[in-house]
């Protein structure tokens, strides 16, 4: 999915390097490279350690046609039960509004029976609970936003914005992972052990176009990146906590792991992206007759506190 590209204002790139393939929560290692923006760094903080393989949770979309929903019969309602009807046009359908007899539905499900919460308080269940929350770290919401640059001297460059979901303040940096190769993923295991619901608006700015796109707005400094495995360079101060780097350093984990797999992945949704812009052209859809119908039924009045009943 593409969307508009945010403004992107003139940046000053901080030097300040973090190797996708060095630093993960928990390492006791980091590399840092050129002038560091405060006297703060990954290396002088405490690293929580690692407790699982960055890994991705569920399947990747690869452009397989989701199964077909079950069918479901059409509400066709009788002749006789029709009480009222009137006819719209619209853009060449018709819209047609009928008032039916009302229909019987099953009745609501009884309410179920509340809890006095004592159980809640027992000792036995805070233990249960305290223990399920110590083998069930819980789950997190990642959402960024990317923009590829693509260009024909060197590979695509991302830069992304990154929202932490503990309401921390937005972070920004360059990478050299081509980000639209992960639009195909919901969720991921973290290396702290959390799964993590993925949510990621992408677009694609092609360099030798970036005139035309952006009304003549200059590109940002793209920063250089060593060659091999994916890295990220944070744009402006680093965060004061560094794990909130967790999940961005998992996702370049997964990047360089199943960069492959994410590649096959992308093309064949971006051929199933192709072929749908193909059959709709050359076959667009036509307006449909739409009937909509409605039923009214009389709700006794609830009596009012110290009123007749």
């Amino acid at each position: 999915m593409k969307t508009v590209p945010s403004v992107i204002a003139a940046f000053v790139t901080i030097a300040w390097s973090v190797r996708a393939e060095d630093v993960q929560t928990g390492i006791t290692r980091a590399t840092t490279a050129g002038p560091v923006a405060t006297a703060t760094s990954l290396s002088s903080v405490a690293l929580l350690t690692p407790v699982a393989t960055a890994r991705i949770v569920g399947d990747i979309q690869d452009g397989t046609p989701a199964r077909p929903q079950a069918h479901r019969p059409e509400f066709v309602a009788s002749e006789r039960d029709v009480l009222e009807s009137k006819v719209h046009e619209q853009e060449g359908r018709t819209i047609t509004v009928q008032k039916i007899k009302p229909v019987a539905l099953p009745p609501p499900p009884a309410p179920l029976p509340r809890s006095s919460g004592e159980a809640v308080g027992t000792i036995a269940f805070k233990q249960q609970l305290a223990d399920y929350r110590a083998t069930h770290p819980g789950t997190g919401v990642i959402s960024i936003g990317a923009t590829v640059y693509r260009t024909h001297k060197v590979p695509p460059r991302t830069l992304v914005n990154y929202w932490p979901s503990r309401g921390d303040d937005p972070i920004t940096f360059w990478s050299s992972a081509n980000f639209a190769l992960l639009s195909g993923i919901h969720s991921f295991l973290a290396t702290d052990g959390r799964t993590y619901n993925f949510f990621m608006t992408w677009s694609t700015i092609d360099t030798g176009r970036a005139d035309d796109l952006s009304g003549g707005m200059p590109l940002p400094d793209i920063p250089d990146f060593p060659m091999g495995s994916a890295t990220f360079t944070i744009v402006g101060k680093p965060p004061a906590d560094p794990s909130v780097l967790v999940p961005i350093q998992s996702l370049h984990d997964l990047y360089n792991s199943e960069r492959l797999r994410l590649k096959t992945a992308f093309q064949g949704r971006e051929r199933a992206r192709l072929q749908q812009e193909a059959d709709l052209k050359a076959n667009p859809p036509q307006p449909k007759n739409i009937v909509l119908n409605y039923w009214t039924t009389d709700t006794p009045a609830r009596a009012k506190k110290g009123g007749a009943k």
